[in-house]
């Protein structure tokens, strides 16, 4: 037996499939399409661990081991919160859903929500404004192309992006407050 949504992701994927139609047409372009699969790429996981490679470098020894023990541990545990929300809740990604989609990246899965990209762009942001807030400049439009990189790449709704930026954030917060 197939899982089945919630009946409010069927209204959302009505509100939103003209939009995200729109992003995942602008992918006819080369260089913005590889800038998304660049971007999609490195969301998947080798930025966060040279960032999490690099806290011993930027903050010290002792602390900066610390700060990569957080950080890793954050992630697990954001990893493990999405793996039961997205197998839960089943939503079908918009290349599914809608044939007028085109999926311009293999996806690992047939679940769309929430995006585990987005929310890991946005849960290192937020560690890192709290411990090295100079990298953010360089940070920030990252975390911004990642999470347009999955709405445009066909993968996502934007409510999925949505909420993984809101998981990402919560959980970020969650590991900053039980860290002091």
């Amino acid at each position: 037996m197939k899982p089945r949504a919630p009946a409010v992701f069927d209204r959302l994927d009505m509100l939103e499939w003209h939009l995200c139609q729109r992003l995942a047409g602008f992918s006819i372009h080369r260089p913005w399409l590889w800038s998304l699969r660049l971007a999609s790429k490195a969301g998947d996981w080798p930025i966060w661990v040279v960032l999490i490679a690099a806290q011993p470098w930027l903050h010290g020894r002792d602390e900066g081991w610390e700060l990569a023990f957080h950080y890793t541990l954050t992630a697990l545990v954001a990893i493990v919160f999405y793996r039961l929300v997205k197998t839960r809740l089943c939503r079908e990604r918009p290349f599914i859903t809608f044939s007028s989609i085109a999926c311009q990246e293999p996806a690992r899965d047939r679940y769309s929500f929430p995006s585990g990209h987005t929310m890991h762009a946005v849960m290192f942001c937020t560690l890192v404004a709290a411990h090295s807030p100079w990298l953010l400049p360089v940070l920030i439009p990252v975390a911004a192309l990642i999470a347009i990189s999955r709405v445009g790449l066909g993968l996502h709704y934007i409510s999925d992006v949505i909420a993984g930026a809101a998981i990402g954030y919560a959980m970020a917060l969650a590991s900053l407050a039980l860290a002091a």
